[in-house]
């Protein structure tokens, strides 16, 4: 019996080691890349491009982050892509919340009919991809003269199929009970979804702004096509034009990317508390 133990002791812990080993692996492989563009940030092109790579800078090149700022031809637009990026994300991770909530709310906690039908055809959307409705909308932006605008840039993301999955299956599990004692109360349906629902979808909303922010925040392809001037070009247009640029350099190019990093971390780090478990979004439970 006690050689059994030690071998069952003996198994778990070969068992914990590997589990360990793999996600230490796991960690290098995301870790590695981040931290190369980290060390890059502050070298010359050609201390970059020396092999074997030396990962703490020979000299360090703090101008590749005046050249990335400034640009090669220091007009400083990079100033005004972050701001029109913080703009977009901001208001489009605000309004996916707010409106996700709401419709999750609705589509959880609302016995109507045809209930199953309108949330299977919200979740059907997410089936089409946006280059199928890329076209249409941008005909409905051109029409509205809302080219080279942040309504251009916005309205067409204010909400989405996934956000309004994460609220409704977060919002299933909010216990019944408590709403209909607020109603008995004689709490409004408006301060009950205030006051109640959404001041206790913390976890849900907080996930699913930083996946929206994130989303918004590395969109490339919309603002190409909405926008003209410079001057309202978000980041990753702004990384793209940077790059093509004959006197960009590896060093400036890797300073210009760990700046675009700076505020996905931030937002990350200041929310990742709130970050939900798998079982607590994807609940099968049902009303």
């Amino acid at each position: 019996m006690k050689n059994r133990n030690h071998v069952s002791s003996l198994g778990s812990r070969i068992g914990n080691a590997a589990v360990w080993f793999v996600l230490a692996i796991f960690c290098l492989v995301v870790l590695v890349p981040l931290v190369f563009m980290f060390c890059s940030s502050f070298m010359p092109a050609s201390e970059i491009m020396t092999m074997p790579y030396g990962w703490i800078p020979k000299i360090w090149r703090w101008e590749n982050f005046h050249i990335a700022l400034a640009g090669n031809d220091n007009s400083w637009l990079y100033l005004r892509n972050i701001l029109n990026s913080l703009i977009v994300a901001i208001t489009v991770s605000v309004t996916t919340v707010i409106l996700s909530a709401m419709i999750g709310y609705g589509l959880a906690k609302f016995k109507f009919k045809g209930r199953d039908a309108v949330f299977m055809g919200i979740m059907a959307t997410m089936m089409i991809p946006f280059e199928t409705v890329m076209v249409p909308l941008y005909l409905v932006v051109v029409n509205l003269h809302m080219q080279n605008t942040y309504w251009g840039l916005i309205l067409p993301f204010l909400t989405n199929a996934f956000g309004v999955f994460l609220m409704r299956q977060y919002l299933i599990t909010f216990p019944t009970e408590i709403l209909e004692a607020a109603r008995i109360d004689g709490a409004s349906e408006h301060s009950i979804f205030w006051h109640i629902v959404f001041k206790n979808s913390g976890p849900a909303a907080a996930t699913l702004a930083i996946l929206a922010f994130r989303q918004q925040w590395d969109n490339l392809l919309w603002p190409l096509l909405v926008t003209q001037s410079e001057e309202m070009k978000t980041i990753p247009a702004y990384i793209v034009k940077f790059a093509a640029e004959k006197d960009a350099d590896e060093g400036t190019m890797m300073a210009v990317a760990v700046i675009a990093s700076i505020p996905v971390f931030i937002l990350f780090f200041t929310l990742s508390k709130y970050f939900l478990g798998g079982a607590s979004v994807y609940s099968a439970g049902k009303e």
